[in-house]
């Protein structure tokens, strides 16, 4: 993405964290190209997804869309394609459902298909490091960030909360999301803050129960009432995992 002249505000260029949303957010905080890392969040169910298969083992290659685009794709890679939530059998039992990841037989590779997060993750437009985080690994995220000497000016971290879509395709923030991506920028230590960083943590830290919060928003009742009332509940492991998918290679592995 080119910048404009009279645009430089839009990449929240003199702080070390920064925070924004969706795939657009993402190219604007990128931009400048001084983003050394690129936290994506979406905890219903993209990176939620990725925590559970990476702490098995899995290597994760994201994408942007389930057709026969994908099916190449991950038969170029070696890698089995997740398939719809509603869609999983026997001989297809990998989707982007945690739960049903979790039940799935071991995958070495894995091609996760979402509009949201993994397409955010495919299209990243920095050259620095990505990772993928969300409640379940916060914390880890976070140490990881602060560890490396991400979230300075001179090393800064965008944090992209993927959120959801309306009908019309365009983009909902998720409650869910703000909570994770806040999750994350409040476990980086001696960090610099954009005020939009600054208010994502906030909403995280005032927030009294971050699951029953979760499990009531729109997205977390959304899921419920579609018959995945489990992929909430893996996604509301606060601190539930200490690894870190890293992309490397085109794919999220372990750190």
């Amino acid at each position: 993405m080119t910048r404009t002249r009279g645009e430089e505000w839009s990449t929240q260029g003199t702080y070390g964290v920064r925070f924004e949303w969706g795939p657009e957010g993402a190219r604007r905080l990128t931009a400048g190209g001084d983003v050394a890392c690129l936290v994506v969040v979406d905890v219903l169910s993209f990176t939620t997804a990725v925590s559970v298969a990476v702490d098995a083992g899995t290597r994760v290659f994201p994408y942007a869309w389930r057709d026969e685009s994908a099916v190449a794709f991950a038969a170029g890679r070696d890698a089995e394609l997740a398939v719809g939530r509603r869609a999983v059998t026997a001989g297809s039992p990998w989707s982007l459902s945690p739960a049903a990841l979790r039940r799935a037989p071991f995958a070495p590779r894995l091609v996760l298909p979402s509009p949201n997060g993994s397409a955010i993750a495919a299209a990243a437009g920095t050259s620095g490091a990505v990772v993928a985080g969300c409640l379940r690994n916060a914390a880890a995220v976070g140490s990881w960030l602060t560890g490396q000497g991400y979230g300075v000016p001179g090393r800064p971290v965008a944090v992209v909360a993927a959120g959801e879509r309306w009908g019309d395709g365009s983009l909902r923030p998720s409650l869910e999301d703000l909570l994770g991506a806040g999750a994350i920028v409040s476990s980086i230590r001696d960090a610099v803050l954009s005020p939009e960083a600054a208010v994502a943590a906030a909403s995280y830290t005032s927030c009294a129960d971050v699951a029953a919060a979760v499990t009531g928003c729109a997205s977390g009742r959304e899921l419920r009432d579609y018959g995945f009332a489990e992929d909430v509940a893996v996604a509301v492991e606060v601190g539930a995992s200490e690894e870190v998918p890293v992309w490397a290679e085109g794919a999220f592995s372990r750190r």
